[in-house]
């Protein structure tokens, strides 16, 4: 279906996590991986899904100038959004456990954006928020995870397909593939704009 609509087009994910490719993949829509590092800052006064619009936005920048006409770059950034403020990816073991207790027994807004740019000059930035509701979390368990898991590379150092979603995670309002990093939903859709 949108495969063969985007046969024309070489679509570029601009994205090392595997969470993301894996996803993509899974919409059948064929894509190469090209990465390029950059620095994730953000205006202090950004809320939410402005400071995730801004960054998918800023990691589209490099590449803007080498895309071809019938190229679609795919860029994209997640948070957790908590008490008003956003937790990104933890730095170490301390910062990890700190963030996991602080989600414990609560509920935090996960929020992933999108940007879609093509060579033609067209940028179109997407987003969905999800509610993530965790039970109490036991320090053990939270001591297990993260050395186990490492989740490092992840913001809010969780991820919702490894094992402390299957055991923390008591509901999610919205799509599960937000949470994991991209809302494949909203964005077969602008694909099929396109």
């Amino acid at each position: 279906m949108l495969a063969k609509k985007l046969q024309d087009y070489k679509i570029i994910l601009a994205s090392g996590s595997p969470r993301r490719q894996s996803l993509l993949k899974d919409l059948d829509i064929d894509f190469t991986v090209k990465l390029k590092s950059i620095e994730e800052v953000y205006p202090d006064t950004l809320k939410a899904s402005e400071i995730t619009d801004y960054l998918a936005e800023l990691k589209s920048k490099p590449y803007l100038n080498e895309l071809n006409f019938n190229e679609i770059l795919i860029t994209s950034d997640t948070i957790v959004w908590l008490n008003n403020g956003a937790l990104g990816k933890p730095k170490n073991y301390d910062e990890a456990f700190k963030m996991l207790s602080s989600l414990s027994n609560t509920h935090h807004e996960v929020i992933t954006s999108v940007c879609i740019s093509t060579g033609s000059g067209k940028k179109t930035i997407i987003n969905d928020t999800v509610k993530v509701f965790f039970k109490q979390l036991k320090e053990e368990e939270i001591d297990y995870y993260i050395k186990e898991y490492k989740p490092f590379d992840k913001a809010g150092a969780y991820g919702i397909q490894e094992w402390i979603g299957k055991i923390g995670i008591d509901r999610i309002e919205g799509s599960y593939f937000t949470v994991m990093g991209f809302p494949v939903h909203k964005l077969y859709k602008e694909l099929e704009k396109l």
